[in-house]
């Protein structure tokens, strides 16, 4: 892997002096999303592979400084830290009938109210090629994927650069965020339309169907609604949460320099041999606002309940948890910093009996109940 992350940083140096002059897309490519403040490179490095036809080359190496009161016991989770929270390469052909995309390296993949899992054991997850998928693109309005894809659920994408916060939120953390499995997307007039069968939370049994469907009311608002299942019930004791259903509802507005979405999101686990039914509730609003080509600030705020129930989902049986997050991003063309001010709370005064007993909260005891947080990412978008 270490020869994956130098010869993913010596593509991201050849591709900022190569990519004014090489075979160059004039937008940057809708793959991998991305919701801002960040943004693509604009002129991607393309290859010409012949009859294939022009084959696209992208990345991002970025590294990540964090600093953290009431850190846990958890392997890799240190008061501070330094790391790589990016090192990856995308290969895509995103023209024609047969299309593909493969992104491939390492990651980590922060988020609030958890520990810190450093890339190279964070990468374990989904692999060190997380994202991977076959296309086939008979007409500009229908297609169909088969691979490893990316969620339909949530507001929040994966990787840090992808979202308006270096860290994922409360609610992300109660969702799948890669699957494999195949999708269809449908799009007509201001209507879209995706449906998958897949293996949800990564388990690699295919018995989850997840859809999402969206409507541009206007040119600046959207609204959509996303939900995931299991086929025929739940099956899995070993993993109650391979058996969550997840159901959001969101709300995109667009204004000039302003962006927003809204979001709610309620899941449910039901009750698989010795474990109880329980389900949590929530909902989140994220913003940004562009002061200008270069700088940019971003905000989210969240809450989300767990109902009664075995499975401890958040902090405990009936815990509920709030947080908030700011995030100001600097962008020239390929190169970016950005900073994140988080702070969660969980409003359940005591986890555990005793410090021998130790709860799922905050600290080394696992017994505060909050957390703040402030991440520095920083590196090229090639």
């Amino acid at each position: 892997m270490r020869n994956l992350k130098s010869w993913i940083f010596g593509s991201a140096i050849i591709a900022t002096s190569i990519c004014q002059s090489s075979h160059a897309s004039a937008s940057a490519l809708a793959s991998p999303a991305l919701s801002g403040p960040l943004a693509g490179n604009p002129n991607p490095m393309g290859l010409d592979a012949g009859d294939l036809g022009t084959i696209y080359v992208t990345g991002s190496a970025t590294g990540t400084a964090l600093f953290q009161t009431n850190y846990t016991n958890a392997t890799g989770d240190h008061q501070s830290l330094l790391d790589f929270s990016n090192a990856q390469v995308s290969v895509q052909k995103a023209d024609g009938l047969v299309q593909f995309y493969l992104q491939a390296g390492e990651y980590s993949l922060p988020s609030l109210g958890l520990p810190y899992v450093r890339a190279s054991s964070a990468s374990e997850q989904f692999g060190p090629v997380p994202v991977a998928y076959l296309k086939l693109a008979p007409s500009d309005s229908f297609n169909l994927e088969a691979g490893k894809l990316p969620t339909l659920i949530g507001a929040e994408y994966t990787f840090t650069f992808q979202n308006l916060n270096i860290e994922r939120g409360l609610l992300w953390n109660q969702e799948p965020a890669i699957s494999r499995g195949i999708q269809a997307n449908y799009v007509s007039g201001p209507v879209s339309l995706s449906v998958s069968l897949n293996d949800g939370a990564y388990t690699d049994k295919y018995n989850q169907m997840s859809g999402l469907v969206s409507y541009a009311l206007a040119p600046s608002d959207t609204f959509s609604f996303a939900g995931s299942g299991v086929l025929g019930g739940p099956d899995n004791p070993s993993l109650p949460l391979a058996n969550e259903s997840v159901f959001n509802f969101i709300w995109t507005h667009i204004s000039g320099p302003w962006s927003a979405t809204a979001y709610g999101q309620y899941t449910d686990v039901p009750r698989v041999a010795a474990f109880l039914q329980t389900s949590t509730w929530g909902g989140g609003a994220l913003s940004n606002y562009a002061f200008g080509p270069n700088w940019s600030l971003g905000g989210r705020v969240e809450y989300v309940r767990q109902n009664a129930g075995s499975e401890p989902l958040l902090y405990g049986r009936d815990s509920g948890a709030w947080s908030v997050t700011i995030t100001p991003t600097y962008q020239y063309k390929l190169f970016f910093g950005q900073a994140d001010l988080s702070y969660v709370e969980s409003d359940r005064a005591v986890f555990g009996s005793s410090l021998s007993s130790p709860g799922p909260g905050f600290g080394t005891t696992g017994l505060k109940t909050a957390q703040m947080r402030l991440v520095f990412e920083a590196g090229i978008l090639f």
